[in-house]
């Protein structure tokens, strides 16, 4: 089953897809360190903690899907904790990002985190990003909506 979540952010799709999309502005927000490449097959790359970029990261997620101005799909990785159900190439699970605009300054963010295997683990795993969505998803609110 699907993780989703929706935020109404009162800013431009323009200035959320660059919060999505370019490195200096997914940092104010997500993460401390970020490499994306806003192509599909580019990095998606995130570090949780930018004094040790070889734990906490998305390391060798990609963009798998992008509309523009419209529609990001990245791969992604948990934490540390769900390293042994996460990390493998074929374990992967995606998040699929949506701006849907409600008015010329106010867009609909809808997020979509898909790919959760059934066993407890992975149950545990999605709980967290649950969690974790809902803190990052105000984040961006806050970041966007205080600029």
């Amino acid at each position: 089953m699907s993780l989703k979540q929706e935020i109404h952010i009162d800013a431009s799709i323009p200035i959320l897809w660059k919060t999505w999309t370019c490195s200096d502005r997914t940092t104010s927000w997500l993460a401390p360190a970020a490499d994306i490449e806003p192509v599909v097959g580019g990095k998606f790359e995130l570090f949780f903690d930018s004094e040790d970029k070889n734990g906490m990261n998305t390391a060798g997620c990609k963009i798998v899907g992008l509309k523009e101005y419209r529609q990001i799909i990245f791969e992604w990785k948990g934490p540390d904790l769900f390293a042994e159900i996460m990390y493998h190439p074929q374990h992967l699970t995606y998040v699929d990002i949506w701006l849907q605009p409600t008015s010329d300054t106010t867009t609909l963010v809808c997020l979509k985190h898909s790919g959760w295997g059934a066993s407890t683990d992975w149950q545990s795993a999605r709980a967290w990003h649950e969690e974790a969505w809902k803190q990052w998803l105000g984040n961006l609110k806050t970041s966007v909506e205080s600029a």
